[in-house]
């Protein structure tokens, strides 16, 4: 699970920024709290991000998204950092950016933070947290390397540290140096934490080709309740030849498809999955069902399906891991309500909140602009965070919580809209565009 994350001279946040997931003391929706009695803690299962255009939320994912890619897989070396500083004041351009995650693996807290510039990793800590104590497992200072005592005779962490390149991280090449004293850490990155933006894509397709895999069986009996008028997914065969791709690839395509292998591919509002057999190329396309007046099935490719439905079809097996698997996984999507009605984005999250209690250990985290979701019915108040852009274009992140004299009976969402939280868009200048004289056009 994720305690808090903090980023400094990131994108549009050029100071600390600090997003936590610790439970306050109000009591609304106790029930389905994540608690961790080593730590006397409650941890928040789902946290919402609102706020008007270009105020910083989709910088908090893609923060989270550089972070996961950079500790899983690093840069090649000599190869620039692809970190983006805060850039709109140039005296701060130089400036390292920082980041600070807190996170809960296997029931113990670890601190990892690490700041760095484009061209390399200026430090890097981890530190384990105990419930009366702290042991800062290893440091780094440039190329300077501490470790803790207990670490003191292990000469392959002292072996890592002196092949670490400026422009990686200590905890990635440990990894793939096959060290595993800090794997733990890794594998929360590496595995439990997720990303998911708009244009995301559900990548295992090949799991439709098998209509009664366990994921594919949980989608087919939740989709008909979205009233999306799909009662199933399936596969549909087609040819390579009836495919909208250049020669060139389909060419590539019947060279690099082995036996026994499964490849994928997506184009605009389709996904394909190619195979071969017996030396035959098989091709399969995403599809789904329907029923005609009569009740018969009739199949749908799946670009004929709204940009609606299509976003609930990625999105549901996010959800249903959240609900069903006990891995523990952090999902942080951007734009969760992207084409979707608010009756559905409500009952992804109802869906997902239904199954949340003491001993859950996944998480929710995601940008909305739906104010219908703003509902203390629905959510807790540091469960709910605004952003805004300030002047010189930095942004804040709030917690509603913070504001004392909102009470647990209050109608957030009208509070919002009437201006009193901040995090609206400024649209006055707009509004008077609509007083001045019509243009007058000369034939």
């Amino acid at each position: 699970m994720l305690v808090s994350l903090t980023l400094e001279n990131w994108m549009s946040f050029r100071d600390p920024m600090k997003l936590s997931m610790v439970a306050s003391r109000e009591r609304q929706h106790s029930a389905r709290m994540p608690s961790f009695k080593k730590y006397d803690l409650r941890i928040l299962p789902i946290s919402a991000v609102y706020g008007p255009n270009a105020s910083g939320k989709s910088n908090i994912v893609k923060a989270v998204q550089f972070v996961k890619y950079f500790v899983s897989f690093g840069v090649r070396h000599n190869e620039l950092i692809p970190v983006e500083p805060f850039r709109t004041q140039s005296n701060e351009v130089d400036l390292p950016t920082r980041f600070t995650f807190e996170i809960i693996s296997e029931e113990t807290i670890y601190e990892y933070s690490f700041s760095l510039n484009q061209k390399r990793v200026i430090d890097e800590k981890l530190v384990e947290i105990n419930s009366r104590s702290e042991k800062v497992l290893y440091q780094r200072d440039l190329g300077t390397f501490e470790f803790d005592k207990s670490f003191d005779k292990t000469a392959e962490l002292h072996y890592v540290a002196r092949g670490t390149q400026d422009n990686q991280l200590f905890l990635t090449n440990s990894i793939s140096q096959r060290v595993i004293t800090f794997k733990a850490v890794y594998d929360w990155f590496y595995s439990t934490l997720v990303t998911v933006f708009p244009e995301s894509r559900f990548e295992p397709l090949e799991q439709f080709i098998d209509e009664n895999s366990d994921l594919v069986s949980s989608m087919n009996e939740l989709l008909p309740k979205f009233d999306c008028g799909v009662q199933r997914l399936t596969s549909k065969p087609t040819s390579l030849d009836e495919l909208n791709i250049d020669e060139s690839v389909k060419a590539q395509i019947r060279a690099s498809v082995g036996e026994g292998s499964m490849v994928r591919m997506q184009l605009p509002h389709e996904r394909i999955l190619f195979s071969r057999k017996d030396g035959e190329l098989i091709v399969e396309k995403l599809a789904t069902v329907h029923l005609d007046a009569y009740g018969n099935e009739v199949i749908f490719d799946f670009s004929n399906e709204s940009d609606g439905t299509q976003r609930v079809i990625d999105l549901l097996p996010a959800i249903i891991e959240l609900v069903k698997s006990d891995n523990g996984r952090v999902y942080v999507i951007d734009e969760l309500d992207r084409s979707l009605h608010s009756v559905l984005s409500q009952g992804l999250i109802q869906m997902y909140l239904s199954s949340c209690a003491g001993d859950t250990r996944s998480q929710l985290i995601f940008t909305t602009h739906d104010l219908h979701l703003m509902d203390q019915e629905l959510f807790r108040r540091d469960e709910l965070w605004l952003t805004e852009r300030l002047l010189g274009g930095a942004s804040s992140l709030t917690s509603i919580s913070a504001y004392r004299d909102i009470r647990y009976d209050k109608d957030i969402r009208k509070i919002y809209l009437e201006g009193k939280l901040g995090s609206v868009p400024f649209i006055s200048q707009i509004a008077q565009l609509s007083n001045q004289r019509e243009p007058e056009f000369i034939e």
